[in-house]
């Protein structure tokens, strides 16, 4: 897959690192949304509900009894319509305002009063929500009762009407028709309707009454308490995906291996161990890594020569995005840690611009490179040896040194100078007199200095501060090394806060604090203090 595609894709990994970078975020959203729900939950005012229930009988017998034809099968969902509208309207909602008092009108009993059916059965039950449970219960009881009752009287009604119909047919008949079968079957029908009419009965019954409720139905504060806390957790979440597409900066390892599309290196933590004292007396040997700081560059160094085992790396240009990414640091304590190993290593400082590593490492600021490419001087005279580093190694006969050739004099025309025939000529010679020459040059997206550099190397490896570097700026150095052919080795994840490199280390190791005190006790005392390597270069 494509190094653009692999930054675009967000798998499972990627996520799982976007949540626990992000996990303050997550856990602010989540209290504060939970809270809140809880909170303003505790401030409404508690209102309580009531239920009455309904029964609907729509058995046709009294419209057969009544000489009306028997109707038609009326759909069930039809039929549930029919009951609620008739509990909807007529004087029903007044006659309970009347009934209840207390200040209700009509409106006020409507906006309390809910119907609702209970799926496709003949029952509706009356909810009436009030902030007094009794006055709920009441209102409910007193609605349904109401309605009933207006019912009964309908029903006696339409039996009375009835009942006057059938006796005007039988006073319209003669006293033959009376006796004979028309005569009746009217008077069988009007004595069925009496009864009827007096039995006071109708098509609807209280089925249930409803009681004083003892818990409020709402605020529900248990439920809008999890609802908000579900809410926050999405909320955090969203925002921290949110936040990290707009935050470009580079957070995790794993993120420089997709975009660059390389092997990680190392990981070098933040530690105050990697401090050097600035400035330095010429001749003075800076204070050595403590051996927890130690193993993290010769594990930079182990993988360095097993991801490229197929290659001889004696020319390692190291570069960076930008200024401030340590890799100048990084050149010093690789060397250091090369050296360690029982190699000659050179440091060769091609940024001519801006020299610093004389003053780290307490050598002569001059003569260096820019007197050597204008032969001012010859190369072996302006390499100088790092005091006190490799002095363990030769005083047991083994051969680890570190060399370094300073900038020299800043000139004025560092790209025409590096691009010239005499770098070829330096390097020659260095990659025969040193068994790794660590090339430290200027941040390769910020000026042009080294691109004459990249196909006279032997690999090039890419330092990257994170929190600071950009997935934009990485990205367009990754095309510009593409496209310049430069051989590409791996990346250099710098400044790895102190509880992400367990991580890294698996437990193998642990760096001392960022205070500056090393678990050696450098700290405090006369070089000791080393430049810390995610600061600057």
């Amino acid at each position: 897959m494509p190094p653009e595609q692999q930054e675009q894709t967000l798998g499972l990994e990627q996520a799982l690192a976007i949540l626990r970078r992000r996990w303050p975020l997550i856990a602010l959203c989540f209290v504060l949304v939970a809270g809140s729900a809880f909170f303003f939950s505790k401030q409404q005012t508690k209102r309580y509900t009531a239920t009455a229930s309904l029964v609907f009988n729509n058995n046709q017998t009294s419209q057969l009894v009544a000489g009306l034809p028997a109707s038609a099968g009326i759909e069930p969902k039809a039929q549930q319509d029919t009951n609620v509208k008739l509990l909807e309207i007529g004087p029903t909602a007044a006659q309970t305002a009347r009934r209840v008092g207390r200040g209700l009108t009509e409106k006020g009993v409507k906006e309390q009063v809910a119907i609702t059916p209970e799926g496709e059965s003949n029952v509706v039950d009356l909810e009436a929500t009030s902030p007094s449970p009794s006055l709920a219960a009441v209102l409910a009881n007193t609605y349904a009762n109401e309605f009933v009752a207006n019912q009964l009287q309908s029903n006696h009604r339409y039996f009375t009407s009835a009942l006057a119909l059938v006796e005007k047919q039988l006073g319209a008949l003669s006293a033959q028709q009376r006796s004979g079968p028309q005569g009746l079957d009217l008077q069988n029908r009007a004595q069925s309707l009496a009864i009827l009419a007096e039995l006071q009965s109708g098509n609807v019954q209280l089925a249930q009454a409803a009681s004083v409720p003892s818990a409020p139905s709402s605020p529900k504060t248990s439920r809008n308490t999890a609802l908000g806390a579900i809410l926050g957790l999405l909320l955090g979440v969203g925002l921290a995906f949110l936040i990290e597409r707009l935050d470009r900066r580079i957070k995790d390892p794993s993120d420089l291996e997709r975009i660059y599309a390389l092997p990680l290196l190392g990981t070098v933590p933040e530690s105050g161990a990697y401090r050097r004292h600035s400035p330095q007396q010429a001749g003075e040997a800076p204070a050595p890594l403590p051996p927890a700081e130690m193993e993290v560059f010769r594990m930079l160094r182990a993988r360095l020569r097993y991801f490229n085992v197929d290659r001889d790396l004696r020319l390692v240009l190291v570069t960076s995005a930008a200024s401030g990414d340590g890799k100048t640091t990084i050149v010093q304590d690789l060397a250091e840690a090369a050296a360690s190993m029982g190699s000659r290593v050179l440091i060769v400082e091609a940024d001519l611009r801006r020299p610093s590593i004389a003053t780290r490492l307490g050598v002569r600021p001059a003569p260096g490179l820019t007197e050597v490419l204008i032969s001012a001087c010859e190369v072996e005279g302006a390499v100088q040896p790092v005091s006190g580093v490799g002095d363990e190694l030769q005083a047991q006969g083994r051969a680890g040194e570190v060399s370094v050739l300073v900038a020299g004099t800043i000139a004025p025309n560092p790209a025409e100078l590096v691009e010239s025939k005499a770098i070829e000529r330096v390097l020659e010679w260095a990659a025969g007199e040193y068994d790794l020459v660590l090339i430290d040059s200027p941040p390769l997206a910020v000026v042009p200095d080294a691109i004459p550099l990249l196909r006279k190397v032997d690999g090039v490896v890419i330092v990257s501060r994170l929190r600071k570097n950009t997935r934009d700026g990485a990205a367009r150095l990754r095309d510009e090394l593409s496209s310049l052919g430069a051989p590409m080795l791996g990346v250099v994840a710098n400044g790895l806060k102190s509880r992400e490199t367990a991580e890294y280390s698996y437990g193998y190791y642990h760096t001392s604090g960022t205070g500056g005190a090393s678990r050696n006790g450098h700290a405090g005392t006369p070089g000791a203090a080393r430049e810390h390597a995610a600061v600057g270069d």
